[in-house]
């Protein structure tokens, strides 16, 4: 195909693309589609005619584990062993394979199981029993005298492919009110001993990630960016680049928002691109440093708020004017990069009708509808070939498709007739943008005589995540981001008077959910305060905080659940050994509840190391309770590696970091061990890929304030802290 690009025609079209990106709906009863492949029985299974089952799997995979998880969902009810499914993902299909929590063909906010649990067993019951049926009417035979195992069908000791009867399963009408299994019946689901169904792809190198891609004929396209967020390119010169051996050209982004530089290789795109020289415009521009950021934060949660996100101030005041003693904290939390290990790539390649998109993609309905726009074609024409992802955190899916949208105009401004991939550096990575956002907050809590808390005063202030997104119309009411205060505005703990207020930044820095979200600051604020006030009342942290989730509801149950576990196996009764402080935490997430417990020693030069981290999680039925445990570790790894050392700061609008040098990833001896243990339950699977982060922070600031630091501003290696 051949694509021609006016700035005029990009702009319009893509505006309209990315306001609809995510409100595309799916109705229930598309869940079981009308089969359209000879072997496809549903969208979710195919079986081919030796009898291989393959899942196809509607939400992508950056080491979460949901490949692993959706195929255990089906390898229960057609009751075969998971590693005997192929598995694969699927196309770009809104109304096939929607997120059904989203309304849109994406993967995020730990939904996964909680989107799919229902919907892929009940696919795999449908299938069995549309099996079970073609089986009886080709054998003549009654139905319950067939059994359906191991991947097979057996009429006694008869044993007959699975495929030998896909042709009259197809023919029937699939089942609207499959019986799923008795789940005392499980042999899959929540087996320990059910493991990561990539590891052997992922440890020999056959799994295939997008920077893997390389295609016949391609080209390989980076992109020199303003070096201050909102900065317009004002003109460019390339005519040093056509020194370095295998560049090819470069062209303006209609955009204006940086020049594409075009090579044979990888390593020439990035030569060239240092070697060709830009003039910008920042009138517009990020222009503050760090400091300024900072203290224009921290003035706003130590004023008047623009929102109120819950509760009122008037009360609140008054029980802190009555109060017997007042405690009262700032906190400040810097802007942070996800930092996948695998860096945004993607790759455009011309089709007949079209084009097809190979990408590690976590949002495939988004990346459609921005090729389309940009590129001027029908929806429909853009395949997507989702890969594996080397990590996202959030950050392969945001609001503006930003890097779908650069591949797509690299591909245009070349003429749309040969194969571009797009390739970020880690550099680019680092100082790219959609950070989590800067965040201050402000609270004052009220205690009567007794220590109990009379009074709960908590201001908030950072860039809002979910304005001008589409999914503002959910998130934001009266002029609150909900994602800015969750955690807080709506804690679990029974407050007798509480305020929260919000206060909005205006900043050109992008930013955008970053692993669970405003959860990664409120849960620090939240805990670290109620360590604080059980310290100023004299009492045991955990039987503090006991005694404010006692009111019966489901999320204080819980939370006491996972609390009094963490605490009992981290042995909290007994004092910790000499020279060693705990710190606790629970908080709930994304459906899912997690206590953890920190134990930290210090040595003579007072230099701290986590030796261990003690976790509870209650996360529903644990589908596969080896890929929670990961999960945990994972999630507490995110948490405590980035208080410890993490931040990106700006010069005059310059972002200093730029790779892992000076933006530290967590160290393998950075944690001595962690401990997780799951709670056994039969409510529905929630979230698990975010959930393990918000408390892991918190927790580590309350073991380190019980040895004599407490930490409110982040990271503690720039707030008098030392670690080994």
């Amino acid at each position: 195909m051949t694509v021609t690009l006016s700035r005029r025609s990009f702009l319009q079209s893509a505006t309209a693309a990315t306001a609809g990106a995510f409100v595309i709906g799916m109705s229930p009863d598309q869940v079981l589609a009308t089969p359209a492949q000879a072997a496809e029985i549903t969208p979710f299974i195919r079986i081919s005619a030796e009898g291989r089952v393959t899942a196809v799997i509607k939400h992508f995979e950056c080491g979460q584990g949901a490949a692993t998880g959706l195929t255990t969902l089906i390898a229960e009810e057609l009751n075969m062993p998971p590693s005997d499914i192929e598995a694969e993902f699927a196309p770009a299909d809104n109304k096939r394979y929607a997120n059904l929590l989203f309304g849109s063909q994406a993967t995020g906010g730990s939904t996964a199981m909680a989107n799919s649990y229902v919907q892929y067993r009940t696919a795999g019951a449908a299938v069995r029993e549309m099996l079970i049926a073609g089986a009886a009417s080709d054998l003549g035979v009654a139905a319950d005298a067939l059994a359906l195992r191991d991947g097979a069908i057996w009429q006694g000791e008869t044993r007959f492919d699975l495929g030998a009867f896909n042709a009259t399963a197809m023919a029937m009408a699939v089942p609207a009110e499959p019986v799923l299994k008795d789940p005392a019946d499980f042999r899959f689901i929540g087996n320990p001993a059910v493991g990561r169904l990539d590891n052997v792809a992922k440890t020999n190198g056959t799994a295939e990630y997008a920077m893997d891609v390389h295609l016949d004929g391609q080209i390989v396209a980076v992109v020199l960016r303003s070096p201050r967020f909102g900065g317009k390119l004002v003109s460019s010169d390339d005519s040093a680049a056509a020194d370095v051996a295998g560049f090819i050209r470069s062209a303006p982004l209609p955009t204006g928002a940086g020049v594409v530089v075009y090579a044979e290789t990888t390593w020439a795109a990035f030569q060239a691109r240092a070697a060709i020289t830009a003039e910008w415009d920042f009138s517009e521009a990020e222009n503050r440093s760090s400091d300024q950021i900072r203290d224009d934060l921290l003035k706003a949660v130590n004023s008047e708020p623009q929102y109120v996100a819950g509760g009122d101030a008037g009360a609140a005041r008054d029980g802190l004017a009555n109060a017997a003693q007042v405690i009262e904290q700032d906190f400040y939390f810097p802007f942070l990069a996800h930092a996948p290990m695998e860096p945004l790539t993607c790759t455009i390649a011309p089709t007949e009708t079209g084009v097809v998109v190979y990408d590690g993609c976590q949002g495939p309905t988004a990346a459609q509808m921005a090729l389309a726009a940009v590129l001027q074609i029908p929806a429909e024409t853009v395949e997507v070939r989702t890969l594996f992802a080397g990590g996202s955190f959030g950050r392969r899916l945001t609001p503006t498709a930003d890097y779908h949208v650069e591949a797509a105009l690299a591909f245009a401004l070349n003429g749309g007739q040969s194969p571009v991939k797009l390739v970020w550096s880690r550099e680019d990575d680092i100082t790219g943008g959609y950070y989590r956002p800067a965040m201050a907050h402000k609270v004052r809590v009220g205690l009567d005589d007794a220590g109990r808390i009379m009074a709960w005063d908590h201001r908030v202030a950072g860039k809002s995540i979910f304005k001008g997104t589409a999914f503002e119309s959910f998130i934001v009411h009266n002029g609150v981001d909900h994602g800015s205060v969750e955690g807080a505005a709506n804690t679990p703990y029974d407050l007798p008077v509480r305020f929260t207020g919000l206060t909005d930044d205006t900043s050109a820095v992008p930013v955008n959910w970053w692993r669970s979200v405003g959860h990664s600051h409120t849960a620090y604020v939240m805990e670290s305060m109620m360590d604080m006030a059980a310290a100023a009342a004299g009492q045991d942290p955990v039987a503090y905080r006991l005694s404010y989730l006692a009111g019966g509801t489901e999320d204080q149950d819980r939370l006491t659940g996972v609390l009094r576990l963490a605490a009992e196996k981290a042995g909290w009764e007994d004092a910790p050994a000499q020279g060693r402080a705990r710190g606790v935490a629970v908080h709930k997430s994304f459906g899912s509840y997690v206590a953890e417990v920190v134990e930290i020693s210090r040595d003579d030069d007072d230099y701290v190391k986590v030796e261990k981290v003690t976790c509870a999680v209650d996360c529903g039925l644990p589908v596969n309770p080896d890929v929670i445990r990961a999960q945990i570790e994972s999630g507490v790894g995110y948490g405590i590696g980035h208080v410890l050392r993490d931040e990106i700061t700006l010069t005059d609008g310059i972002v200093d970091q730029s790779n892992f040098p000076d933006y530290e990833p967590l160290r393998i001896t950075d944690i001595g061990a962690i401990e997780t243990h799951i709670v056994a339950s039969t409510a529905p699977p929630t979230g698990i890929g975010e959930p393990g982060t918000p408390p892991a922070g918190p927790a580590l600031a309350n073991a380190m304030a019980a040895s004599g630091d407490r930490i409110t501003y982040l990271p503690m290696t720039q707030n008098g802290a030392d670690f080994v």
